[in-house]
């Protein structure tokens, strides 16, 4: 893990010492997603049955997962890990419930009557990753909102295994969430059946789910394409940034950052404090702990873009936070209540010691399918508002007519569009 000395750097230099892994091959990643969305434009489920074969090494028949498969997941998942999931489903249907939109209705004029109602996306794809270890939590995370959002047609795709199967887990945890369209596809090939539509999997409306950077430009690509789905956003390889005090325990900082390292090679964890004691006390923990991880061998080459960086000042590390816009923030601080108002861009924030980024993972109430590689700047987590649309209306009487079409006739003959001043100056006449 290198040190960076922040208050020894300029902007330029800053900028490169946290820039995410990966980058130099975007294009490579492009072009290569480019073309499964060709193949699977031009041949449907025949290409998806070769890029099934091709990256998951595995021969498919037919790709929606059947009822047997949903009834031996059921059997096959154990009593206590079933229950986990319920507890965490809980949790989530509360934040998701009491975080939900509502419509409204104002008078913003005598006569005028304007307000918004809610309406869930038709149809929406769910992409649940399976790449190094599968991911049922997120089948809650996204299943959960769309419950509650009443999607009435939700697709959830997920990698097969080497025996043709979908994990248990995540078929367990997609039932408890009512969803029963389940296909066994991956990768950027499962983003373009369900962008483009095959004649097994139902083109979707909104894209949703994390993944490698081949998902993340495959959802991209989609969201391009003529007439193809919204996404929810860019949600790429997983990163967190502890900013942390002299007092922070370094065996807990130690444990966060490798919490995220094990994700995936191309994760990034960062560490900023003003204590040069705790960057070396973090360092050692990190060793310690390494050698106990059945991932280090994924942890490690993660930690080869880790940062430790030590700043003069908490404020320092503040903005330093803000302009790298992390997918998760701990802030491992005394008081880290009081520090909450200094954050402007990041997904999700884990406050004081006793709150680790594995709870929000998992059971906490909060949804981990979050912004990344500086997303966060511009884009939220997913929410229930996510899967709805909002939709204004407004309803005019003959008096608000009147008191409020002058206004309009004016703005419209200033853009010089006489048809939209027209279409007020006929009924004004109809109201007189």
């Amino acid at each position: 893990m290198k040190t960076i000395d922040w208050s020894a750097l300029d902007a330029g230099a800053r900028a490169a010492a946290l820039a995410r892994p990966g980058g130099e091959d975007q294009a490579g990643i492009e072009a290569a997603v480019k073309r499964v969305f060709e193949q699977v434009q031009a041949d449907g489920d025949t290409a998806l049955r070769a890029l099934t074969r091709r990256f998951d090494g595995v021969e498919l028949g037919a790709f929606e997962v059947t009822a047997e498969e949903f009834a031996e997941a059921e059997a096959a998942v154990t009593p206590a890990l079933r229950a986990a999931m319920v507890e965490a489903r809980g949790r989530l249907l509360a934040w998701h419930r009491a975080g939900a939109g509502q419509g409204f209705e104002i008078e913003t004029a005598p006569g005028v009557s304007c307000g918004r109602v809610l309406r869930p996306i038709a149809r929406v794809g769910l992409y649940v990753p399976a790449g190094s270890a599968p991911l049922p939590s997120t089948a809650l995370m996204l299943g959960v909102p769309a419950e509650v959002a009443g999607c009435p047609d939700v697709v959830l795709c997920t990698p097969p295994r080497a025996d043709g199967r979908a994990d248990p887990a995540v078929l367990v945890a997609a039932a408890l969430c009512g969803i029963r369209r389940v296909f066994k596809l991956g990768g950027a090939q499962a983003i373009a059946a369900m962008a483009l539509g095959t004649g097994s999997v139902p083109r979707c409306d909104k894209l949703f789910g994390p993944g490698n950077r081949y998902v993340t430009a495959a959802k991209q690509l989609a969201a391009m394409t003529a007439g193809g789905p919204a996404i929810d956003m860019p949600a790429g390889p997983s990163e967190v940034l502890v900013i942390a005090d002299a007092g922070a325990p370094p065996v807990h900082v130690a444990a966060d950052l490798l919490s995220q390292a094990e994700h995936g090679p191309d994760s990034q964890v960062v560490l900023a404090t003003d204590s040069a004691g705790l960057i070396e006390a973090v360092r050692t923990e990190v060793e310690r702990q390494l050698a106990e991880l059945p991932r280090a061998g994924i942890a490690r080459q993660a930690l080869e873009h880790a940062r430790l960086v030590k700043v003069g000042t908490l404020d320092e590390a503040f903005a330093l936070s803000n302009e790298y816009a992390p997918e998760h923030l701990i802030l491992a601080l005394r008081e880290p209540r009081a520090w909450l108002d200094r954050v402007t861009s990041a997904g999700s924030v884990f406050l004081g010691d006793f709150a680790p980024e594995g709870l929000g993972d998992y059971c906490s109430g909060t949804n981990h399918v979050l912004p990344t590689n500086g997303a966060a700047r511009a884009w939220s987590g997913v929410g229930v508002a996510s899967f709805q649309k909002a939709i204004s209306f407004q309803q005019v009487s003959r008096e608000g007519l009147a008191a409020i079409g002058p206004c309009a006739v004016e703005m419209a003959r200033a853009e010089g569009l006489e048809a939209h001043a027209q279409s007020v100056l006929r009924r004004l006449g109809d109201a007189a």
